[in-house]
């Protein structure tokens, strides 16, 4: 990962840390959104890593969209289709990397920041982070259907309609996050979190974050038959016999993720 100059990597204990680095608020740049892409991707195919921790340096996690960049990047025709496909990716990326994905929120998340977040797996946010859709002030719309997964119907359309931000606080209250801790709790938390998904078996947490990305638009039906039939195969792996055995046998299990 030594290639990358706005994002920034460091693996310890198959927990991989993302800390999105673009001064001074953290806008999403195309280099950033490359980069963020490009890491994930990789990740998913590393099998040094088994969970990624996502976050922001600095006091925002991420402003939104890089406007001050945005005249280099849509210049002619087929620019802006190519810029609205990459952001997209961008965001698929984090839904769709095989290993989960915890956003660890330390600051405001507007707009493209809101897509990040609910495209993450877990969310834990620092008292001082916030969500908000801003774009209705700069003639623009945001990550609104993202936001749709985190937030009611109402809520969404409020601070769509008015730019209001959601405080870290509320957040948890409404039950978006799974904790909102102090600034200097915010990363020790997810990483605990994140050790505790590292000690699960790698090939459990994999296929089991895909099965529940191909159920989320499923009937109650269809959904739990998939799932059934993702049981059985996880059941048959190496895997699972381990744990079964380490169960039998009152021990911690030894995982290879195979």
């Amino acid at each position: 990962m030594n290639d990358l100059t706005q994002l920034n990597y460091e693996l310890n204990n198959f927990v991989a840390t993302l800390t999105l680095n673009s001064p001074p608020v953290n806008a999403l740049t195309r280099t950033l959104n490359d980069e963020l892409t490009l890491a994930l991707d990789r990740i998913s195919e590393m099998d040094e890593v088994r969970v990624v921790v996502l976050t922001g340096a600095g006091k925002v996690f991420c402003a939104g969209a890089d406007l001050k960049g945005r005249a280099s990047v849509i210049k002619g025709p087929g620019d802006l289709p190519a810029h609205s496909r990459r952001t997209r990716e961008c965001f698929h990326a984090i839904r769709e990397c095989a290993k989960p994905v915890i956003c660890a929120i330390n600051g405001a998340a507007l707009g493209s920041g809101v897509a990040m977040a609910a495209s993450s797996d877990i969310l834990i946010a620092s008292e001082k982070a916030s969500l908000g859709l801003p774009e209705v002030d700069v003639g623009l719309l945001g990550g609104c259907r993202h936001a749709m997964r985190l937030f009611s119907h109402s809520r969404l359309r409020r601070m769509m309609l008015t730019g209001m931000r959601v405080p870290g606080a509320e957040l948890y209250r409404l039950g978006i996050l799974e904790e909102c801790t102090t600034p200097e709790d915010l990363m020790p938390k997810a990483l605990e979190i994140a050790t505790t998904i590292a000690s699960k078996s790698p090939v459990s947490t994999r296929m089991g974050k895909h099965t529940l990305n191909v159920i989320e638009d499923m009937s109650l039906r269809d959904g739990y038959r998939y799932e059934q039939d993702m049981t059985a195969l996880i059941g048959k792996t190496d895997d699972a016999k381990e744990a079964q055995r380490a169960f039998a046998e009152k021990r911690a299990p030894v995982f290879t993720g195979r």
